[in-house]
């Protein structure tokens, strides 16, 4: 039996409303594996690791109260993610590393957060000018797509029967469509219920599937739909895990701002990681 345990690295399994993450804290920079985004492939790969959507990796920072790292499942690294950012920010709160009021630094900017018991709600940057009706070809027909950046791309697509949409089909169309390259986009299947209520489903770049929530996919569709004039501030959102996330906005002047990200996160588990979770 192995009992050197030398090389443990200690996790945290969160999920967020059913996006799912590794998160590691190497915030004294001791970690050592080599290369990150192959580590983050091997672990996040379902059945035979720890399986999950993402991997987040905590470090120093010397603007927020730490930074994040953060590799899709493929081992690609993303700017954002907003089930993450409410992961990361719950995860913080619970370790005392920071109060419930707290800051981190990604690669889209500072995310500022607040965590109420298991409910988290985070302050997503600016997004870029919303665009809408953009036409490409799928299959020879031409469709209709609203497009923004909420930290990563994302196309929106509003459907009349979300459930039968062929999401992982149409969605991997769209991810890999001439239109968004160099860098793909992110592909949302949308339909709004009121105008304070939504059904949102997600294609995930880097994650090359449909997953059961994507933060800042909501917040594209919503945007997307407010560009549209079919909702108000704020909107309950339901995803393909049932649960349910609110966003909030304001538009001034054409322009997005004040956008927050707000549902609950669950601490699934802590675990060690032996090297054979890896190599």
């Amino acid at each position: 039996m192995d009992r050197d345990k030398s090389h443990l690295i200690s996790f945290y399994k969160m999920s967020g409303s059913g996006n799912d993450f590794i998160i590691i804290d190497n915030r004294d920079l001791s970690l050592d594996v080599g290369d990150w985004s192959t580590f983050a492939h091997k672990v996040c790969q379902r059945k035979i690791s720890v399986g999950a959507d993402g991997l987040l990796l905590i470090e120093p920072s010397a603007v927020a109260d730490f930074k994040w790292r953060f590799f899709n499942s493929d081992g690609s690294v993303a700017e954002m993610c907003g089930n993450a950012a409410r992961c990361v920010a719950r995860w913080a709160y619970h370790n005392g590393i920071t109060g419930s009021r707290l800051s981190f630094e990604t690669l889209a900017g500072i995310i500022d957060g607040e965590v109420s018991n298991d409910a988290v709600k985070v302050q997503l940057t600016d997004p870029s000018p919303l665009k809408i009706g953009q036409k490409i070809l799928l299959d020879g027909q031409e469709s209709l797509l609203d497009f923004i950046d909420t930290g990563v791309p994302h196309a929106v697509s509003f459907v009349d029967h979300l459930e039968t949409c062929a999401v992982f089909d149409r969605g991997r169309k769209i991810r890999c469509h001439e239109f968004f390259q160099p860098k793909g986009t992110n592909a949302n299947f949308a339909c709004t219920l009121d105008r304070h209520k939504m059904k949102v489903r997600t294609y995930e770049r880097g994650v090359e599937d449909e997953t059961l929530a994507c933060g800042t996919g909501v917040v594209a569709s919503v945007l997307a739909a407010a560009g549209r004039n079919l909702v108000d501030s704020p909107v309950d959102v339901t995803v393909q895990s049932g649960e349910t996330l609110r966003v909030y906005f304001t538009c001034r002047e054409g322009a997005f701002k004040e956008i927050y990200l707000e549902g609950k996160v669950k601490i699934v588990y802590q675990g060690m990681l032996f090297k054979e979770a890896y190599q």
